[in-house]
Order: C-alpha cells, then structure tokens, then sequence
C-alpha cells in the first residue's frame, strides 16, 4: 500500500487533487491511504510553496495546480 498525502489548505483544488489520486489509484488497482495535510507549518516543513502538493511513501512528487492524470499514473505505478 502506497501512502500519498496531499498538501494543502482545504481548497477546492485540493478537494479535487485528493480525489484525482482516488480515481487514478483505483483504476490502477493500486491500494493507496491518502491523507490530507492542512496545517500550514506542516505544509511549510514538508517544502511546498504553492498548493496543492503530493507526496507519496514519503517523497514530494507535486506542487502547485492540479497534476496531471499521466503524471499521477506515473507517481503511483513508483516508474
């Protein structure tokens, strides 16, 4: 199981990424917990400057705008 945070503030951005790695991981057949990161120290810490942010297994894949279905396909296969 691969775990992904999203960073972000609760926008609808990142309403929307968090449900991108939803979708994508399901139709992959990859078993993901996702969590979401709101608390901006936290956000901060984790070096994303502009949200929403991914990271997955603990490597920060993503930040700023919505990804784009190819790349989360990538990100989540680990290629």
């Amino acid at each position: 199981m691969k775990t992904v945070k999203v960073y972000g503030p609760g926008c609808k951005r990142c309403e929307t990424t968090e449900s991108m790695v939803k979708d994508t991981a399901a139709k992959l057949g990859i078993e993901v917990e996702v969590e979401k990161v709101t608390d901006p120290k936290s956000i901060a810490m984790a070096g994303i400057m502009s949200t929403p942010g991914i990271s997955i297994d603990g490597k920060l894949v993503h930040a700023g705008g919505l990804p784009k279905e190819d790349a989360l396909v990538t990100w989540l296969r680990g290629s």
